[in-house]
């Protein structure tokens, strides 16, 4: 969430750098409620003073054996003024965090404008595009052709946007998590974890989830237990290990990457990609998550980006990074690089990797901080997020990009000994 003090101090500023993400900011309304709030903490206030200067006297009076009722019934009267005024203003200050919640960030100054992928900057690309002198066809396609994408079985079992995997393809996407892993624990520095896939949804309105993307969400109602949600993304817990803790600055960076599968519902993109593995229900990714003092926050984006890109580049798949236009992030991120993965078959770059900054916006809610030694002083941290990548994409990527004329699919050289038994080709 926002500082409070953007909003109560500086409210027309950051209602006019909300309009770069294309968000309105009710002004009337948070200003009613936070002028309705300062006189009511005045006068909640003042009535705290009034009860315990009475209660003194009624002690004192008490002391010296005078009479005390007038002053007993005054301390009582306060007391129930008191109790109703900390009530309404407890009330108020729980809408305006409702109100609060909802607000997304504020995108960083070097965001470009705009509310459409062709307002995004494009920053590089990288790689050689294949050339083909073949009808070249779809991961869906080849799937079918190898027998090893089961979409009649999934749909059979579970239904639409979900898929079976079988023989070397199940095997080339359980390969591509372990070398995803290696490469980020060993080489980047990450530490590799294993996490819950069920959460509560107090872990999700701390990454940003909820309450704005419940629809997206698969949500679990036990009866007489806990409600639970299946986690959307990796980052989420991740992320929310460090909920409620002071970190020592020395303790920090905090760089931490797990394998789990995702869940969700795609309400919000009904009708897309409704083939293939780019828009499943449940598929899984490596996730990347860096905890951070404010001042490395900008730079480690850059870095965590550059670990993403690091996986494409040795699977040797053309790519292209691009920088997100205010529109196009994320509700709780304040600067966003895509990874934008090239599919032959469709003849455009599309998007495997999303690697974004949050600042102190999800530390805000989890209330995460960490305790700065030379003032002893308490700072929320900042955190970071990407996908370091999706695994089904990089699947699907890899099975276009690979094929070949006589019908075989190459394995990316850096996979065949170590992570594909040696095998050179699906067939």
């Amino acid at each position: 969430m926002l500082n409070p003090y953007l909003l109560r101090n500086e409210l027309y500023s950051t209602a006019a750098k909300l309009l770069k993400k294309g968000y309105e900011l009710d002004v009337s309304a948070i200003s009613s409620m936070e002028d309705k709030r300062k006189k009511l903490q005045i006068h909640t206030e003042n009535l705290q003073y009034k009860h315990n200067s009475l209660s003194n006297l009624v002690r004192d009076a008490k002391n010296i054996k005078k009479k005390t009722a007038y002053l007993k019934n005054q301390v009582i009267q306060l007391g129930k003024d008191l109790q109703a005024s900390k009530l309404e203003l407890s009330s108020l200050q729980e809408k305006i965090y409702r109100f609060s919640m909802c607000i997304p960030n504020i995108p960083s100054d070097d965001v470009p404008e705009g509310n459409k992928s062709s307002h995004n900057k494009e920053i590089k690309y990288w790689g050689k595009k294949r050339k083909y002198d073949f009808v070249i066809q779809n991961h869906v396609e080849i799937g079918k052709k190898f027998n090893e994408l089961d979409w009649k079985s999934s749909v059979q079992i579970s239904g639409s946007r979900f898929v079976v995997m079988k023989g070397n393809i199940a095997l080339l996407h359980r390969a591509l998590s372990q070398f995803m892993l290696d490469l980020h624990t060993i080489n980047h520095g990450y530490i590799e974890s294993y996490v819950p896939y069920l959460v509560h949804p107090q872990a999700l309105y701390g990454t940003g989830q909820l309450p704005k993307f419940s629809d997206d969400l698969f949500h679990i109602n036990i009866m007489n237990k806990h409600d639970y949600i299946l986690i959307p993304t990796g980052e989420v817990p991740l992320t929310n290990l460090v909920c409620n803790k002071i970190i020592e600055e020395k303790d920090l960076p905090i760089m931490l990457t797990a394998h789990t599968p995702c869940f969700r519902s795609e309400a919000s993109s009904y009708g897309r990609d409704v083939k293939g593995l780019i828009r499943l229900h449940q598929f899984d990714k490596v996730e990347l998550v860096q905890i951070v003092t404010p001042d490395k926050s900008m730079e480690t984006l850059e870095k965590l980006t550059n670990h993403a890109e690091k996986v494409l580049q040795l699977l040797e798949l053309p790519y292209r990074k691009i920088l997100l236009c205010g529109g196009e992030m994320g509700f709780a991120s304040v600067k966003t690089y895509d990874l934008e993965v090239w599919f032959p078959a469709q003849e455009k770059y599309r998007e495997i990797s999303s690697c974004s900054n949050m600042s102190d916006f999800q530390a805000r809610r989890m209330k995460t901080r960490y305790r700065k030694k030379s003032e002893q002083k308490n700072y929320f941290v900042h955190t970071l997020n990407g996908s370091g990548l999706a695994i089904g994409r990089t699947l699907a990527a890899i099975l276009e990009n690979y094929q070949h004329s006589d019908g075989r699919v190459e394995i990316p050289k850096i996979l065949q000994k170590k992570y594909m038994r040696g095998l050179e080709f699906i067939n």
